[in-house]
């Protein structure tokens, strides 16, 4: 499998994962276990849109489009600063903390190596700055 399609693999799982949060949120919402509903219906009308995203994201890999390899690139970095959250604080759990970042660190690689793989090849000559 193209590593494009690997790195729009991780970022399709990712969008399932954030659907899966948003679903939990409703969960949490219809169960009355939030201090404002109205701030809970914007924070999951919010996760919905982020879903939506990272799912554009993946499709625009798997198409060769640059933005959305760059678009996966900011997401697995905002999902690092999430894991890094997650280790520190009063209730720090560093497993979830792992368990958030390792996904992140294998999109990140596969998309920066997705877009090497993109980028034009020069010819040695170019390379060097030889000129014809």
């Amino acid at each position: 499998m193209p590593v494009r399609l690997s790195a729009a693999l991780i970022l399709g799982l990712e969008a399932l994962g954030i659907l899966a949060l948003a679903g939990w949120q409703v969960v949490a919402l219809i169960g009355g276990d939030t201090d404002s509903a109205v701030s809970s219906i914007a924070l999951i009308v919010l996760t919905l849109i982020g879903a939506v995203a990272v799912g554009a994201f993946g499709v625009a890999t798997a198409r060769g489009v640059s933005a959305g390899r760059s678009g996966g690139i900011v997401t697995q970095l905002l999902i690092l600063s999430v894991a890094l959250g997650a280790i520190t604080g009063e209730w720090a759990a560093p497993a979830v903390a792992v368990l958030i970042a390792l996904p992140a660190v294998v999109g990140l690689i596969l998309l920066i190596l997705a877009v090497r793989a993109a980028a034009p090849r020069r010819r040695d000559g170019d390379a060097r700055g030889d000129v014809d």
